[in-house]
C-alpha cells in the first residue's frame, strides 16, 4: 500500500496525533472513514457500471491476467531482450531479409557484397539501414 510499512503508518497516526490535538482528532478520524467509505462506494458503483456494460462477457473475463503481482520483472525482461535477438539471428539466417517485414536496401536490388556467410566482417560491405532505428 504506497510502499508504506506497518511502523511508518504507526509514525503517522502519532503525528497526527500532535499535529491535530485531541480535540480535533475524533473530528477527523470520523472524515477519514467518511472518505473510505465514500471510496468504497464508489468502486462498487464502478465495477456494476462495468458489469452492466459487458453484460454476459463479464463473466467469461479472466480478472487473474489483469493483476500485477502476478508478473515477473525478470521474466519480462529476459524475454524482452531474447525476443529481438532470435529476430536478428532469423534475419542473418535468411541473408539479411525478413518476411515480416520485407527487404529493406539502402542500395537498390542488387546486393553483392551478401556473402555466404552473413556474419563475416567486411569492411567494404555497407553498414545495413534498419528503418525502425532511425
Amino acid at each position: 500500500m504506497f510502499g508504506i510499512n506497518g511502523w511508518e503508518i504507526v509514525l503517522l497516526a502519532l503525528i497526527a496525533v500532535f499535529v491535530l490535538g485531541p480535540e480535533r482528532l475524533p473530528e477527523y478520524a470520523q472524515k477519514l472513514a467518511q472518505m473510505i467509505k465514500k471510496a468504497r462506494v464508489m468502486a462498487e458503483g464502478a465495477k456494476g457500471q462495468l458489469k452492466d456494460q459487458l453484460g454476459p462477457d463479464y463473466e467469461d473475463i479472466n480478472w487473474r491476467q489483469y493483476d500485477p503481482r502476478q508478473y515477473d520483472p525478470r521474466r519480462i525482461v529476459r524475454e524482452a531482450l531474447v525476443e529481438p535477438l532470435e529476430d536478428a539471428a532469423s534475419t542473418l539466417k535468411s541473408g539479411g531479409t525478413n518476411d515480416d517485414i520485407g527487404e529493406v536496401s539502402a542500395f537498390g536490388g542488387e546486393r553483392p557484397w551478401i556473402q555466404q556467410d552473413p556474419v563475416a566482417w567486411d569492411p567494404m560491405r555497407p553498414t545495413p539501414y534498419d528503418v525502425d532505428a532511425t
